[in-house]
């Protein structure tokens, strides 16, 4: 197929997640504060989009605690940069089993939750967007499985399209296409989607390009899509979705290092971005051209 270069590029900057990087690195944002401070700093380096988890900030690990959720919006939303608040909606989704011969009960670390205490935060902050993880996959670490059923997918899209959130569809397979296409037909969610295209974390889709392709042929064409990949991979990923005509995230959930023995922040990421996009000769738009593109109402400060 001819290659159909994206020319106007936004910058989705994933600023901390929710692995086990908070140790690795003294640049990962750990705090409400850091988090925001952080976001910001990667939307005046050029990110129009900010997509935030959050954490305890006492031990760096992932929380979905609606109190640092409204305020890392409340400090985005007041400082005077303007970027899109994209918040995860991933979390609550966790299952990890016991040993192979007595997999149930499932172990410690197992958080599964319902579809409305999952979207807790999302209906406090009102985020422009809010991630939606369209299937359950396998995940490298021990036997965990993020899970998100048919069911719970169609009661959270709904809520989210009920609020007025534009769902990111995280996309970690094929199949996960494929049922957000079913979702947009029966209605649940409203075309055209806005997809994430998830290369290279165990055990979804590889990230070689035989099989990032196939991903991107499995977008429809009126949708939006962006594209990531992890670790050494995330900025040949930059240029890689640029050409199949997409848009670009980057940011220390994904990756921490900028180069060899060199560890990265987020600003310094999205810097580094930048350059590989203006570099092949397009153009990297702000938040006001995303909410054009996109259909997105900026959202006022929240009230106190």
């Amino acid at each position: 197929m001819p290659l159909a270069m994206n020319r106007e590029v936004f910058i989705t900057c994933a600023v901390t997640g929710s692995g086990a990087t908070q140790d690795r690195s003294p640049h990962v944002p750990r705090s409400p504060a850091q988090i925001a401070e952080s976001a910001i700093a990667a939307a005046k380096a050029g990110a129009a989009i900010v997509h935030c988890h959050v954490r305890d900030p006492e031990t760096g690990k992932p929380s979905r605690d609606p109190k640092y959720y409204r305020e890392v919006t409340e400090r985005i939303r007041d400082s005077a940069t303007d970027v899109v608040l994209n918040l995860t909606a991933g979390m609550g989704g966790d299952i990890i089993f016991g040993p192979t011969e007595r997999p149930l009960p499932p172990v410690a670390g197992t958080d599964m939750i319902g579809a409305s205490e999952r979207m807790v935060h999302v209906a406090e902050c009102l985020p422009e967007i809010c991630t939606l993880d369209c299937g359950t996959m396998n995940f490298a670490e021990a036997d965990y499985v993020m899970t998100n059923t048919p069911g719970m997918l169609r009661a959270m899209g709904s809520m989210m399209t009920a609020l007025g959130v534009k769902p990111e569809i995280e996309a970690f397979d094929t199949g996960h296409l494929w049922f957000a296409k079913e979702l947009v037909k029966e209605g649940v969610l409203t075309g055209p989607a806005l997809v994430q295209l998830c290369m290279g974390v165990p055990w979804g889709a590889p990230d070689d390009l035989n099989t990032f392709m196939a991903m991107v042929n499995n977008v429809p064409d009126d949708w939006t899509f962006s594209a990531f990949a992890l670790g050494r991979n995330q900025m040949a990923y930059v240029a890689a979705a640029v050409l199949a005509g997409g848009n670009v995230r980057v940011g220390l959930e994904d990756n921490l290092w900028l180069g060899k023995g060199q560890l990265a922040t987020n600003a310094q990421l999205v810097e580094r971005a930048v350059t590989i996009i203006e570099t092949m000769g397009a153009r990297v738009i702000g938040p006001e051209e995303v909410r054009a593109k996109l259909g997105l109402t900026k959202r006022a400060p929240m009230a106190r």
